[in-house]
């Protein structure tokens, strides 16, 4: 016999998951043969009898039989009394789920003061008959005669003996048809007829809904002579009824709008009916494709990290108070028809017929919350991100304060150098938080800081001052910001004393994307000319410190500076990070 994990030794794969079996906290035995051979007892079983429940595989329940009463009845379900593994008697109802590959798994539990099939048919007899009224119906006359009770229902005084066309007329015009239809094929074929129908009352003209059997009668030469029946007010039951189809109704329109999968598990069988549509939407399947199994659903459908805690999940409500609420990832296909992982999360209730029996069935609701999910893991990862960046905004504008007051010879030329750093940086902290993937083009930075100095377009061949030739590259924010200050800083310094000091100087700025080991690279080349003669600083500055150090630092960048007297040139070599893409808000959609 197969021995996986989720199968108990002797239980058939089909009939019912280990754990449910083991687990249940009622006597569970799966039998096998015309003579009932017990294949497996879960450990319940083994506790009713004393019994070790190892010790009763190939065991029949005839074995387990006692003197003071047969231990076999005529098909299951049936009562018997069996005997204890101290000898002590036990009488014992049990129920089964249908056959399936020749075997069956049957319920056991023990009851005391059982009262005998002919008392409980006679009591379910009792009830079914309270609140009926009788009547009979006479083809000879055309009188209905009616008991108290019949008569009360239908509003008519007690010993009243209306015509059948009298009561004809009291139906609701939309089932007279109906009713007429059915009691004359009733009569015609000698069968029985069981009808409802909305009728207005004798007494107070109020619609009542009344539901009434009958049967038609015979001569001894088998002419019908009339009809023989009861009666029943059927108008709380009518409410009632309608009241549910009501909630059902709202039911289905709030887990429509919530996109809930409403399903049911029948344990004996395990066998699943899903009640709508998102049930089929949520695993990806078509109503000719059939529902799954708990035993398929836990085998081929569960994501197998999540295996046991689901199996705990479920055990966890069968010991419990029968409430299941679990989360899990599914294996289902996507439009394509490749196979996918989504994340579902399942709550249901275990509906028992007594606090110590077997769960019968688990009722519940289904939802896809993958996109949850991963929208609650971006808003994390963004926040994160924040935080990160204001960190890093906080450590540079105390770096530019600090740095600038050092470097600067007066009160205005703090003011101008801070001024002008705060905002380069405000602008490329503006450009990343409006474009959706928190990046900034290197070309707009570029465009930004030297637009003021260009005497026309800065494309290549135009003859400007200012020339940018490169293709369109988008810089992550965690390097958009040290790239984009030390941009500025060579503006600047371009400005006070390079190639854009004067009217005859130029810039020349050109990138390129490199394959690297891992990750593209950037190589940024910056080019000076025509300005004053160029001589390497006799200190190092603020901005002599960003290129260094910052760019080196942040960005991982190979930085080459040569102050050659033609003009000073600076080469950078970035590695570029990798995109996220759980920092684009349109992800998913």
């Amino acid at each position: 016999m197969d021995q996986r994990p989720d199968v108990a030794p002797g239980l058939p794969d089909e009939l019912l998951p280990r754990f449910a079996f083991d687990g249940a906290p009622v006597a569970l035995a799966c039998l096998s043969g015309p003579d009932r051979r017990i294949l497996a007892a879960n450990p319940a079983f083994g506790a009713l009898l004393g019994m070790d429940p190892g010790a009763l595989g190939g065991r029949r329940l005839a074995d387990l039989g006692h003197a003071q009463g047969s231990s076999a009845g005529p098909d299951l379900p049936w009562d018997a009394w069996w005997h204890r593994a101290d000898g002590s008697p036990l009488r014992v109802r049990l129920r089964a789920g249908p056959e399936r590959g020749g075997c069956r798994i049957v319920a056991v539990e023990a009851v005391d003061g059982l009262a005998e099939p002919s008392h409980r048919e006679q009591a379910h007899l009792a009830l079914a008959s309270a609140g009926l009224g009788e009547w009979s119906w006479s083809l000879a006359d055309g009188r209905v005669t009616l008991s108290d009770r019949a008569a009360t229902i239908l509003g008519y005084p007690a010993g009243a003996t209306p015509g059948w066309a009298e009561l004809q007329a009291a139906v609701a015009r939309d089932d007279l048809e109906r009713i007429r239809a059915t009691v004359q094929d009733a009569v015609a074929k000698a069968i029985p007829c069981a009808v409802e129908m909305r009728f207005r009352r004798a007494d107070d003209g109020q619609e009542a809904w009344v539901s009434a059997r009958g049967q038609a009668t015979l001569a001894p030469d088998g002419t019908p002579t009339g009809m023989i029946g009861v009666v029943q007010d059927a108008t709380a039951r009518e409410e009632a009824r309608r009241a549910l189809h009501d909630r059902e109704q709202r039911l289905r329109v709030a887990t429509t709008v919530a996109a809930l999968g409403i399903f049911e598990w029948h344990v004996l069988d395990d066998q699943s009916l899903w009640e709508n549509e998102r049930m089929w939407e949520i695993f990806g399947r078509r109503p000719q494709d059939g529902t799954i199994s708990m035993r398929e659903f836990f085998r081929t459908v569960v994501h197998p990290e999540d295996k046991a805690s689901f199996r705990r999940a479920v055990a966890a409500a069968l010991h419990g108070d029968g409430v299941l609420h679990a989360t899990t990832r599914i294996r289902r296909p996507d439009e394509d028809g490749a196979e996918v992982w989504r994340t579902i999360e399942m709550a249901g209730r275990f509906e028992r017929g007594g606090p110590a029996s077997l769960p019968r069935r688990l009722i519940g609701v289904v939802a896809d919350i993958t996109d949850r999910r991963l929208a609650e893991e971006r808003q994390s990862l963004l926040i994160r991100e924040l935080h990160h960046r204001v960190k890093n905004t906080l450590a540079t504008v105390q770096a530019i304060v600090g740095s600038t007051a050092r470097t600067a010879s007066s009160i205005d030329s703090f003011y101008e150098a801070f001024v002008g750093r705060i905002m380069s940086l405000a602008h490329t902290h503006s450009v990343l938080t409006e474009d959706v993937w928190q990046t900034a083009s290197l070309r707009g930075l570029l465009e930004n800081e030297l637009r003021p100095y260009a005497d026309g377009e800065m494309r290549p061949g135009t003859g400007g001052r200012v020339e940018l030739d490169g293709p369109a590259v988008d810089l992550p924010s965690e390097i958009a910001v040290p790239i984009g200050m030390a941009i500025h800083e060579l503006t600047t310094n371009a400005a006070k004393y390079g190639a854009l000091s004067n009217r005859t100087g130029r810039v020349r700025i050109g990138w390129s994307l490199e394959p690297g080991a891992d990750r593209p690279r950037l190589r940024f080349h910056w080019q000076e000319s025509g300005g004053p003669a160029v001589a390497p600083p006799t200190r190092q500055g603020f901005g002599s410190r960003l290129l260094q150090r910052v760019l080196t630092t942040q960005v991982q960048a190979e930085v080459a500076t040569d102050y050659a007297p033609g003009g000073l040139a600076l080469t950078m070599l970035a590695p570029l990070p990798a995109r996220n893409a759980a920092l684009n808000p349109l992800a998913g959609l």
